[in-house]
């Protein structure tokens, strides 16, 4: 699997089906040509192209049913719960963090906010989505294995790079991506001492991408 950071919290995972997750980038627009697009929660920063790309959209109940009014085949789901679209499994997980649609008004309820474990391929991706730390993401790793965890370490709106280190450590992927870092001065973060600190004290693996750069995981990669 290729997996490709836009910015901010966006992910473009390629592999047998291209997923998109919370396509927005402060630059904009993405080039990206989603099969499927995958929306954590409401705020506009993570909603941001969806209605756009009128792609299949897994999303909560109450954000599906915002996207389904604008045209969109958005798939409802809610946290526990997974699906299945064109071949790709998501889970949706919990995330302690806010949520309503922006773009809709200050009224219109966005349901909770979530992450999501995505299998394709093989391969198992955990997007933490907008949150802070908590000791459940014990059970992603009990449940879910994953490969790679995508954790935000931007702090004032989620965890930082301290909790993330132990965000890390909870989920036990043995590839680390941080997002949601350095799109805006109120989450600029200087994440040398981050990686190094993973790196020293455990097995796993920190991968720090430049907006628009790529990874490839997989077992042919040996990560």
């Amino acid at each position: 699997m290729k997996i490709t950071w836009p910015g901010h919290a966006c992910f473009l995972l390629e592999g047998s089906r291209s997923v998109l997750i919370d396509p927005f980038v402060p630059s904009g627009p993405i080039r990206a040509v989603p099969d499927i697009v995958a929306v954590t929660h409401g705020h506009a920063d993570h909603l941001g192209e969806a209605v756009r790309f009128g792609k299949p959209t897994v999303a909560m109940n109450e954000i599906a049913k915002y996207l389904r009014d604008r045209g969109v085949p958005a798939e409802p789901m809610n946290i526990g719960g997974t699906i299945e679209v064109e071949g790709v499994s998501f889970t949706m997980t919990p995330a302690l963090h806010s949520s309503w649609l922006e773009e809709a008004g200050g009224g219109y309820y966005g349901g909770v906010a979530a992450g999501f474990v995505v299998r394709m391929d093989g391969v198992n991706v955990y997007h933490a989505g907008d949150t802070g730390l908590f000791s459940d993401m014990k059970l992603v790793h009990d449940l879910y294995r994953p490969d790679v965890a995508l954790l935000p370490v931007g702090g004032r709106y989620t965890m930082g790079p301290q909790e993330a280190m132990m965000a890390a450590e909870f989920v036990g992927a043995p590839t680390v991506i941080p997002m949601h870092y350095n799109s805006f001065p109120a989450i600029e973060q200087d994440l040398t001492g981050f990686k190094a600190a993973i790196e020293r004290t455990t097995d796993m693996k920190v991968v720090i991408l430049e907006p628009g750069g790529s990874v490839e995981v997989g077992e042919e990669r040996g990560y």
